[in-house]
């Protein structure tokens, strides 16, 4: 900054933590450079949709009522060169760059990034086949062979995501949205039979193919969005149909651009909002390109990471986290991809697929083994993350959670890659529409001794995420879920680290019988029962934070018999959210 005299530094505007924690940081060290026209200043740029939008509506469908224009993309400019001569210094190199990451301090060292590598499916395969001719799978698409860099829109080794600089993605999209046209271009071509290959469901090719170029910057949501609606307005002589989109690849790529700008504008004011305020910091990290919103609070002692059921989000934790932290813990609640303020994307959503997520949170945000609490299906996450990557975990607590218990399973049954059908986009839209008419009568039912701890606020909440973009997407995975997959086969090497907390209440399983199974096929573990329903976190927070805290105690103070035994006493239950 002092060599060129720069006034004025440029930067994208972020939404995640860890660059807006950067940004910080460099801004505070600007104030310690001088240059003729004073102190240099950070100056945010960003590419939005709309010209005005200072109050956000809290709901998506109170959004789309406002009837927003959406802005032109502006056209690319060159800066002026500066003539002076610049001691550039010495650029870094691969191998620099990879000496980097691996010293760098939020990780644990490279077999940890190394446990990335390979998917969930790929794991319990080889375990379960006990054999090496098992083959990774993907979610989103099938690897393909491409052509050669130089020849190909398509950039990385194995041939499936769109990059390079703006004009070739440019090209690639003309491509995309033309699909249905049929070309002679080789480019084209490939890139048709990837978006074949890539069509896990309907539309989900789009986000398949072009997702790291959006997160990248490579090209903005609304120069997509500008040259979708463009070509369709030459497919239909200038016009735009109030009946939808004339070609399928014209509606993904403009359905999948606004829902990313409605995540993207509530993560901006969510951030914006909780800068320097409350008590616990809710934060953003981004997972293969999609915004998941987390929180985090407590400054020493063991980490323990929260997972919410299905329709919930990191806040059903309200009452849990403060008794969490004054017993001296570390303490992160995520809201889970597909639910709450966290984006919801166009994929197949799966119990594995969710399960890598936690996996992936816990090696780059939190950074050392957890204690894993999961609520329902969090619970079955859970305790799939207990079985395939045990060395994440220092112990994991499931909360009635989801999952049976199968004595003398001969198989375990591994479903292959799931495609959507037309009775399971039926049976979602119906589903969401019945849930939206009964949300309080069913919440009400899961609190039976103390009902009114389904309250106004964790309603509503549940109503607002409803019509978020992308929602029936989530609920379709409900028709494909796949927990056949024995509770007592997951836990079966980690039945030591384990807690279950079940509410005796729940009125959606038989909570009797399932410990009954659970004490006669899982030795080990250790199993309190508790006078509530199917959230008993919520229902009766002090009792499950105690029930907690002392678990978490017992098991550091078996790690390391030297740990304080009075630290772990949870704090009384205050306020909630």
């Amino acid at each position: 900054m002092e060599q060129v005299k720069a006034t004025c530094v440029f930067a994208e505007q972020e939404v995640e933590y860890e660059l807006r924690f950067i940004m910080d940081v460099v801004n505070q060290s600007l104030k310690s450079v001088k240059v003729p026209q004073g102190t240099p200043r950070i100056e945010l740029w960003n590419t939005p949709f709309y010209d005005v939008l200072q109050n956000l509506p809290a709901s998506y469908n109170d959004f789309k009522k406002l009837g927003l224009p959406v802005t032109t993309p502006l056209q690319l400019s060159t800066l002026p060169s500066a003539e002076m001569e610049l001691d550039w210094g010495t650029l870094p190199v691969y191998d620099d760059i990879k000496e980097y990451m691996a010293s760098n301090q939020w990780k644990l060292g490279g077999n940890w990034n190394s446990i990335k590598e390979t998917s969930a499916e790929t794991l319990l395969r080889r375990e379960i086949l006990k054999s090496s001719e098992s083959s990774e799978r993907s979610y989103s698409f099938r690897q393909m062979q491409s052509r050669e860099p130089n020849e190909s829109v398509f950039v990385t080794r194995k041939g499936n995501l769109v990059g390079g600089g703006t004009s070739n993605v440019l090209n690639a999209l003309a491509a995309y949205l033309r699909y249905l046209e049929g070309t002679a271009r080789d480019d084209w071509q490939e890139v048709h039979d990837k978006v074949r290959a890539s069509e896990s469901r309907n539309g989900a090719s789009f986000i398949g193919l072009f997702g790291p170029a959006l997160s990248l910057g490579i090209i903005s949501r609304r120069r997509v969005h500008y040259e979708a609606i463009k070509y369709e307005r030459e497919r239909n002589a200038g016009f735009l149909s109030p009946f939808g989109y004339s070609a399928a690849t014209i509606a993904a790529a403009v359905d999948a651009v606004c829902s990313k700008e409605w995540y993207w504008l509530m993560a901006l004011r969510n951030q914006i909002k909780n800068d320097g305020e409350g008590e616990h910091s809710t934060r953003i990290w981004r997972w293969n390109g999609f915004l998941i919103q987390y929180t985090v609070a407590g400054e020493d002692g063991p980490a323990v990471l929260l997972v919410h059921g299905f329709g919930a989000f990191s806040e059903h934790y309200r009452d849990n986290i403060h008794g969490l932290v004054g017993a001296g813990n570390r303490v992160w609640a995520i809201t889970m991809i597909g639910f709450g303020k966290s984006e919801k994307p166009n994929i197949v959503y799966t119990e594995l697929l969710w399960a890598e997520l936690l996996r992936d949170f816990i090696v780059d945000v939190v950074g050392e083994p957890v204690h894993l609490v999961g609520n329902s299906i969090g619970g079955y996450f859970v305790a799939i993350v207990a079985r395939i990557w045990s060395v994440l975990i220092k112990s994991a607590v499931l909360i009635n959670s989801a999952g049976n218990v199968i004595p003398r399973y001969t198989f375990i049954p591994l479903s292959n890659d799931r495609q959507t059908s037309g009775a399971s986009w039926l049976g979602s839209r119906i589903l969401l529409f019945y849930l939206r008419l009964r949300i309080q009568e069913i919440v009400k039912k899961c609190y039976p001794t103390r009902v009114e701890r389904a309250d106004e606020w964790l309603i509503n909440e549940m109503l607002r995420a409803s019509y978020d973009p992308g929602v029936p997407v989530v609920l379709e995975s409900i028709f494909s879920f796949n927990l056949s997959i024995p509770l007592n086969y997951l836990l079966e090497d980690v039945k030591e680290k384990v807690l279950i907390i079940q509410g005796m209440k729940d009125p959606i399983s038989d909570s009797n019988a399932k410990v009954a199974m659970l004490k006669e096929h899982c030795d080990g573990v250790i199993i309190k029962e508790l006078d509530a329903g199917h959230c008993p976190h919520d229902e009766v927070p002090e009792r499950v934070n105690m029930i907690i805290c002392d678990w978490i105690l017992s098991v550091e103070t078996s790690i390391n018999p030297t740990v304080n035994k009075t630290a772990n006493t949870p704090v009384p239950m205050h306020v909630a959210l």
